[in-house]
């Protein structure tokens, strides 16, 4: 019996980012995630670990563990990830510069971004805080600093790609369009920044995600959306790796923060906040990510495990 298959007609653009032998390629598909009785996969799905431009306050004992030694210097704590955790590739989360948080000036903040770039020689995502105005000025500062690192910036939205994507163009490097959880939004924002002039292989796509729990089914949805226009209608503006902050979303959850004291029908708080990582970037996969960015190592390695067991079927 031969086993009906999909005719896709659509293939996920190629893109590269970092520098020199340890840079990385994502995309390439032309079949729906992992299957690979039905077309190619050449790229698996990547995995950044992330930092902190600042030590975090919020996050639970389990998730803090890994790294209480390190949290206060950035450059070491992307050390450690490398030579600790075999880190692939680093997200420095630029936190500080929320203006409803430190505030700090964007400055500061790119020339934190410009020494861990310095540091490492694996590709770096630097994120803003999502705050239109000022991640308009940090990232662009950012670019111009590290223009010879071909960084993945972000987030990039409707109100600051012009000024983010200028400087993306100028000292090439990729951008994260973030929109937030909707198809056509999505392609809307690639579209204008296919129309400023930013190459296809400069742009990968953030439809920002929920953890476990909050939301990750409507994500899922959408992802699922995508790559269906992607790789089964020709949309060709929808043919762009996918990228998902997802580990500061699992670990705000209550359920990843609350002590077994608490709640003792939860079990062990570490195994259980690192069981929904997991669980939040498996489903992930599945809907279509290239690049999570992950924050427990033991997570991280569960899902890598993940990952090659399914390319090996």
């Amino acid at each position: 019996m031969e086993i009906p298959k999909i005719n896709y007609t659509g293939k996920i653009k190629e893109v590269t980012f970092g520098a020199g032998e340890k840079k990385i390629t994502v995309g390439g598909e032309t079949m729906y995630p992992f299957y690979l009785f039905e077309g190619q996969m050449p790229h698996p799905p990547r995995i950044a670990m992330e930092i902190y431009d600042a030590p975090p306050e919020d996050w639970p004992e389990a998730a803090l563990e890994p790294f209480k030694d390190v949290v206060n210097d950035p450059v070491a704590w992307a050390k450690k990830c490398i030579t600790a955790y075999g880190a692939e590739m680093i997200c420095l989360q630029l936190a500080s510069t929320d203006p409803n948080g430190m505030n700090r000036p964007s400055e500061e903040a790119a020339a934190i971004a410009k020494k861990v770039a310095d540091a490492i020689q694996v590709p770096l995502i630097v994120w803003g805080c999502a705050n239109d105005e000022k991640d308009s000025d940090t990232l662009r500062r950012v670019a111009e600093l590290c223009a010879d690192r071909n960084l993945v910036i972000g987030p990039v939205g409707e109100k600051n790609y012009k000024s983010i994507g200028a400087g993306a163009i100028a000292y090439k490097h990729t951008l994260a369009a973030s929109s937030p959880i909707d198809v056509n939004l999505a392609k809307q924002l690639n579209v204008l920044l296919g129309n400023l002039g930013v190459p296809d292989g400069q742009i990968v796509v953030d439809p920002t995600t929920g953890g476990l729990g909050y939301g990750i089914e409507y994500t899922y949805s959408v992802m699922e959306r995508d790559r269906m226009a992607a790789l089964t209608q020709q949309d060709e503006r929808l043919q762009f790796p996918i990228i998902c902050n997802m580990a500061k979303e699992v670990w705000k959850t209550k359920e990843a923060k609350l002590p077994q004291s608490e709640e003792p029908r939860l079990g062990d708080p570490q195994k259980r906040g690192v069981l929904m990582e997991s669980v939040t970037a498996v489903i992930l996969l599945m809907a279509g990510a290239n690049i999570l960015i992950m924050r427990h190592p033991e997570a991280i390695q569960l899902v890598k495990g993940m990952i090659g067991d399914l390319l090996k079927s």
